[in-house]
C-alpha cells in the first residue's frame, strides 16, 4: 500500500476534541486512508452515507436516537457524509454531547458537505484534503528514478490509485472514472439543469489547458450563457474535478488583471474527457499536459506541507508569460515550464524588470523533484 501523507497529519489531530472531515473526489482513496488509520483503533463504528437506510436514521436528529446508533464505538467514521441531508446538526449533537467520541465525515463535494457543515461545526472541526496519489508519496513508495520512469505514463494517464495499481488496463478504468464515479455528486445537485451541457463545458475546458480561459466564448460555443458557465465551472471546482489559477498583477500597467486559467486535478480524467490516450511523444499537446501535470502536483506539495503561497499564472497584453507564480509572504517565486528541455527558454525582461527580486526557475522532466518533492 502506497503510504499518504495526510495519514500522520489526521492521526496527529484524532481524539483533541474536533470532528475530522476529509474533502476529495470519489476513488483518490479516501477510505482506504482511514480503513489504514482505523486499524490502529478498537471499536470503530463505520457508516455510508451514500446507503437510504443510513440517511433515513440521521433525518429529524435527537442526542439520544443518535447515541443509540453509535452505541460503545470511540471512533465513528461517515462515508460520503454530504449525502446525509442533517449531517452538519447530527455531528454537532454527537460532538457536543459525546465528546469523547472521535468523529471523522468524509466528502466528495465541498459545495455540499461544506454547506451543509460549516455554521453547525464553527471551531469544532479539522479539515484536510486527499488528492490523488501525489509525485512525492510515489517517490517515498519506491525511489526518484522509479518514478521519473513512470513520468510520461503519469502525465498521460494521471496518477488515481486504481490506475497506478492496475498497470496496463488505465484505459478502461480512466473511462470508468469519468463515466460512472466523477459527476455522481454534481448530476445530483438541483443547480445542474443540463447535465449534457456539462460533459461539453468540461469537454471544451480540457481543449484549453494552459491557455486564458473565457466564460463568453466558452458559452458560446456550447450553447450556455456566461452566468450557467461560471456557476458550472464553480461547481466543478468544488468537486475537485478542475481548479482556477488568476492572473497575477501589481502595478505594471499593461499586466492582465482579470485573466484565469483554469486546470484538471488529475490529467487522467482531463485525457479520458477527450478520448485521447495517446503516448506522450506523439501529441501536439505535450507542453500544455506537462504544464497541468506540474501545476497540480504542485498543488498537493503545498497543501499537505502547509505552504501557504498564493499562486499564479502571469502575463501581459502582449502575450508576454511567465506558466507560474507563487507569492509567498511577499517572496515571489517564478517558474516556467518546458517539456522540450532542448528548447532555449528565458523569463521576460518585462517581468524582471519588474520584479528583480523574484527567484526564477525553469523546470523540464530532469528537475521536477526539485519542484514537486519538498
Amino acid at each position: 500500500m502506497i503510504k499518504r501523507f495526510l495519514e500522520k497529519l489526521i492521526i496527529d489531530q484524532l481524539f483533541r476534541n474536533k470532528v475530522i472531515l476529509l474533502l476529495g473526489a470519489r476513488q483518490t482513496g479516501k477510505t482506504t486512508l482511514l480503513k489504514q488509520i482505523a486499524k490502529q483503533y478498537d471499536a470503530v463504528l463505520w457508516l455510508n452515507g451514500d446507503e437510504y437506510d443510513i440517511q433515513e436514521r440521521f433525518k429529524n436528529p435527537t442526542s439520544t436516537q443518535l447515541k443509540a446508533l453509535i452505541g460503545r464505538h470511540k471512533m465513528v467514521i461517515i462515508d460520503e457524509a454530504q449525502r446525509i441531508e442533517n449531517i452538519g446538526l447530527s455531528l454537532k449533537i454527537i460532538h457536543d454531547t459525546y465528546p469523547e467520541i472521535q468523529l471523522i465525515a468524509t466528502g466528495s463535494s465541498s459545495f455540499e458537505l461544506r454547506n451543509k457543515t460549516n455554521e453547525p461545526l464553527t471551531g469544532r472541526k479539522f479539515e484536510y484534503q486527499l488528492f490523488p496519489i501525489s509525485y512525492a508519496e510515489l517517490i517515498n513508495h519506491h525511489s526518484e528514478l522509479t518514478e521519473s520512469r513512470h513520468l510520461k505514463t503519469r502525465i498521460v494517464f494521471g496518477s488515481y490509485p486504481e490506475i497506478i495499481n492496475n498497470e496496463g488496463n488505465e484505459i478502461e478504468i480512466l473511462k470508468s472514472l469519468a463515466d460512472s464515479y466523477l459527476f455522481r455528486d454534481i448530476l445530483m445537485l438541483d443547480t445542474i439543469k443540463k447535465p449534457e451541457k456539462l460533459v461539453k463545458l468540461l469537454q471544451a475546458l480540457a481543449f484549453q489547458i494552459g491557455s486564458e480561459v473565457s466564460y463568453n466564448e466558452i458559452a458560446n460555443v456550447i450553447g450556455l450563457d456566461s452566468k450557467t458557465v461560471e456557476t458550472y465551472i464553480d461547481l466543478l471546482e468544488k468537486s475537485f474535478i478542475i481548479f482556477k489559477l488568476n492572473s497575477f498583477n501589481r502595478d505594471l500597467r499593461t499586466e492582465l488583471k482579470m485573466g484565469k486559467k483554469i486546470y484538471f486535478c488529475d490529467n487522467g480524467i482531463r485525457n479520458a474527457l477527450i478520448s485521447n490516450f495517446q503516448l506522450i511523444e506523439s501529441r501536439q499537446d505535450a507542453g500544455a499536459l506537462f504544464e497541468n501535470y506540474l501545476v497540480a502536483e504542485r498543488l498537493k506539495v503545498n497543501q499537505y506541507n502547509k505552504n501557504y503561497a498564493n499562486i499564479f499564472f502571469w502575463r501581459t497584453k502582449e502575450q508576454q508569460e511567465i506558466d507560474f507564480i507563487e507569492d509567498r509572504d511577499g517572496q515571489i517565486d517564478a517558474y516556467e515550464f518546458k517539456w522540450n528541455e532542448k528548447k532555449v527558454v528565458r523569463f521576460t525582461k518585462t517581468f524582471t524588470d519588474a520584479y528583480p527580486d523574484a527567484h526564477t526557475k525553469i523546470i523540464t522532466p530532469q528537475n521536477i523533484d526539485t519542484f514537486l518533492s519538498k
